[in-house]
């Protein structure tokens, strides 16, 4: 039995009580999911075509250059190629799993259970951790009352992690997220569960509600040990419940610009978010040349020991004619500074608007001249 089909048999046991039933339940207790390292399974038709020699050898050496391990993943919507590096190994999200998250919302949307203009209130004890702006709005006993589609907005627009946590909770919990993403048969991804959680676990604590005010839980974290601190983060690498590979990640975003995953409502929706994001100025946004676009999610960890960790930027990077390519950078650790991380993920996109225009002239067929390429060092 595959670990695909036994993930599939376990979460209908898991839902076996109905779909609603799973929305009622209190979230207690987080239950983390592990990121799959399963093969990601092409949808059904004929077999993607081998990548372009050309552009493979080309992220091949833009990864070498960077010296440390990252994964990379291009692929083209139309076609179905994917060209990678280490595209199949398993790298912490951080905030690229606000995607999946909206995606279970929209899938909600979908089906009726949720509607976009509907509201929900969020007090004190909704709050979350590190980048929140929403926190400071929530005030008095009345809190603040927010639609649905404005959680999505600042969720997926400013990565803000108490509007994607509340969103989490008015899907069902991290458990619905999970059958979402199953159920699409999308491999490869997985979300370990609310900001909060996955934050606090990582610098070895557990939540607590006053941690929702950032700076006692930075104080808490600062009061650990270094060995806590040190083994919680090695715990997290070694398995991160948020882990995802760059090929799935890349198969899923291909799939949901075909209009394969959602309705087209709500497909056109989730896109313009995603091309609204603020976040990454300087990572794939900072290479797209004049006339193309890119619709994406940043994901950016905590740092400790002069390591930064979960350092990713996926999307959709369109090109002038329409041809789409998804395309997806992830650095698991590292201690290169932030400007060899943005001429990484420069690179990367300058590789694949340096393909699309030889492939155009007819030019394909050798290495991208160096000249093509922002070189990480």
């Amino acid at each position: 039995m595959t670990l695909l089909s036994t993930a599939m048999i376990l979460l209908a046991a898991t839902f076996a009580g109905g779909w609603w039933a799973a929305a009622r339940l209190a979230p207690q207790k987080i239950a983390y999911t592990k990121g799959p390292s399963a093969p990601v399974h092409t949808r059904d038709g004929p077999p993607a075509p081998p990548a372009p020699a050309e552009l493979q050898a080309t992220i091949e050496r833009i990864a070498k250059g960077y010296g440390e391990p990252v994964g990379i993943a291009v692929s083209d919507v139309t076609s179905g190629w994917t060209a990678s590096v280490a595209g199949r190994e398993t790298f912490p999200q951080q905030s690229v799993s606000k995607l999946w998250v909206a995606l279970a919302v929209m899938q909600a949307v979908d089906d009726r259970r949720l509607s976009l203009d509907q509201t929900v209130v969020m007090h004190a004890e909704d709050r979350s951790v590190f980048y929140q702006p929403l926190a400071s709005r929530i005030r008095g006993p009345n809190g603040l009352t927010i639609t649905l589609a404005d959680l999505l907005r600042h969720a997926l627009i400013e990565s803000d992690n108490a509007a994607n946590d509340m969103l989490i909770r008015q899907v069902g919990g991290p458990g619905v997220v999970t059958h979402v993403i199953a159920d699409k048969r999308l491999a490869g991804l997985a979300l370990g569960g609310t900001e909060r959680d996955v934050q606090t676990k990582t610098a070895g604590l557990e939540w607590r509600p006053e941690y929702g005010q950032t700076w006692i839980f930075k104080q808490a974290r600062a009061k650990l040990p270094d060995d806590v601190r040190d083994q919680a983060l090695t715990n997290y690498l070694a398995n991160p419940p948020d882990g995802a590979t760059p090929e799935g990640i890349a198969t899923a975003l291909a799939a949901l610009k075909r209009g394969e995953l959602l309705s087209r409502a709500s497909t056109d929706f989730m896109l313009d978010l995603m091309g609204e994001a603020r976040t990454g100025a300087m990572r794939l946004r900072a290479g797209v040349e004049r006339g193309w676009s890119l619709a994406h999610k940043t994901g950016t960890g905590p740092d400790w020991r002069g390591a930064s960790v979960g350092i990713n930027d996926v999307g959709l990077l369109t090109a002038p004619d329409g041809r789409t390519y998804a395309v997806a950078v992830m650095v698991r650790e590292t201690k290169q500074p932030p400007s060899a991380r943005h001429r990484l993920m420069i690179g990367v996109a300058r590789a694949v608007e340096a393909y699309w225009r030889d492939s155009r002239s007819g030019a394909a067929g050798g290495p991208l001249p160096a000249s093509g390429v922002m070189q990480a060092e």
